[in-house]
């Protein structure tokens, strides 16, 4: 063999190794994610249904977000998408534009989505909400396929939240703002009024993806956890007890601390209202990082007014952007994050191996991650 094609033919060599090693890699990683955050997989494979089809357009959402983190996410897409021409938008309101004979959107659903997407039969939608989408009428009247983000902002949510938490039970804001003042001052508030958590009791209201990472930690740190789940009475070992919807109440004047984990669907619009509020106990804190109008605002800036409650922590406020002039802002004992709550250096890794795989198992008509129950909302 001549010298040069020697060479050339170690280079291919290496080259397809490197490529079958980092193709293993990424495999490993997908399923070492898919063990870890329990991502259930559909019943059905998609292509025994009426409406699969093998892609031939595929319309990418790549915003800025997604761009940072990973700036060659297109190609390394490609590599799965079996030949499907590609057309990559800017921005979620320009793929609308493209969508006239899309079969597949990786981006967001919603009404607009779905009557510029007629021939749509996959979104995969970029966030865990999808109130959005389902909330068009279109999404009942169409048959296509709908996964979203469940269980993978997870970790992040839930640690925000015990963040949120530590800082109501130990007073951290209190002491942050006299650190804005300049102020050493230990009488800042009652010292017996600075919780251990060890010991209390969880309210976790909506058992999913998310709140099972959130009573994972909290129990871990010795509280008790009891839960609220809507599909059955079924959870983890480290939740003590997981009741029915109709149970909101009851278990309410039992926990310390009550979070909000629930997607927004007709039954949890509004669910935290002035009876709910009013059956808490006077000194426990309210925490949301489930979506802004399952709370009645008011009601909730009543509760903190007359102290019926002892705090709350809101990543998710209705409205959303909240107004600078809001009264929620200067409500006592509340603590406001701007819906960041899933962000965290480990996110956008998950992310990235969910679409692929998604992408990949579509393209190729097998069971689906992370499907969504139209009718269900989630």
């Amino acid at each position: 063999m001549p010298f040069s094609k020697y060479i050339l033919s170690i280079f291919c060599s290496v080259l397809f190794s490197t490529s079958t090693a980092y193709a293993t890699e990424v495999e490993t990683a997908t399923s070492k994610l898919i063990q870890e955050l329990g991502l259930k997989e559909s019943k059905q494979p998609i292509r025994e249904t009426s409406y699969w089809r093998k892609p031939k357009r595929i319309v990418i959402v790549m915003e800025n977000r997604q761009k940072n983190s990973k700036p060659d996410a297109v190609a390394w897409l490609q590599e799965v998408a079996g030949g499907a021409e590609f057309i990559v938008v800017d921005s979620r309101k320009d793929a609308a534009i493209f969508l006239d004979d899309a079969d597949v959107l990786l981006g967001y659903c919603t009404d607009e989505t779905l009557k510029s997407g007629k021939e749509l039969r996959y979104i995969l939608n970029y966030s865990a909400g999808v109130d959005k989408c389902i909330s068009s009428p279109l999404a009942k009247e169409r048959e296509f396929l709908l996964t979203n983000m469940q269980r993978i902002y997870g970790p992040g949510i839930a640690e925000h939240t015990i963040g949120l938490m530590y800082m109501l039970t130990r007073k951290l804001y209190v002491f942050h703002e006299r650190q804005q003042q300049h102020k050493w001052d230990r009488s800042a508030v009652n010292r017996t009024a600075m919780w251990e958590v060890q010991g209390r009791t969880m309210l976790v209201v909506g058992l999913g993806g998310i709140g099972t990472e959130i009573a994972r930690r909290a129990s871990a740190l010795g509280m008790r956890v009891i839960a609220i789940r809507n599909s059955s009475r079924q959870g983890p070992d480290f939740v003590d007890y997981v009741g029915l919807p109709d149970e909101l109440l009851q278990l309410s004047g039992k926990a310390d601390v009550v979070v909000n984990a629930t997607p927004l669907t007709p039954a949890t619009t509004h669910l935290f209202d002035a009876t709910f509020f009013n059956k808490m106990k006077p000194n426990a804190y309210f925490i949301n990082v489930g979506r802004g109008k399952s709370v009645v605002t008011a009601d909730l800036i009543a509760a903190l007014n007359t102290g019926q409650i002892g705090g709350a922590a809101l990543d998710v406020q209705d409205p959303e952007p909240l107004p600078p002039e809001h009264p929620l802002w200067n409500a006592p004992n509340v603590i406001i994050t701007p819906h960041i709550s899933a962000s965290s250096d480990e996110q956008m890794q998950r992310y990235w191996l969910v679409v692929r795989e998604n992408l990949r198992r579509y393209v190729n008509g097998e069971r689906m991650l992370n499907v969504v129950d139209i009718n269900r909302g989630y």
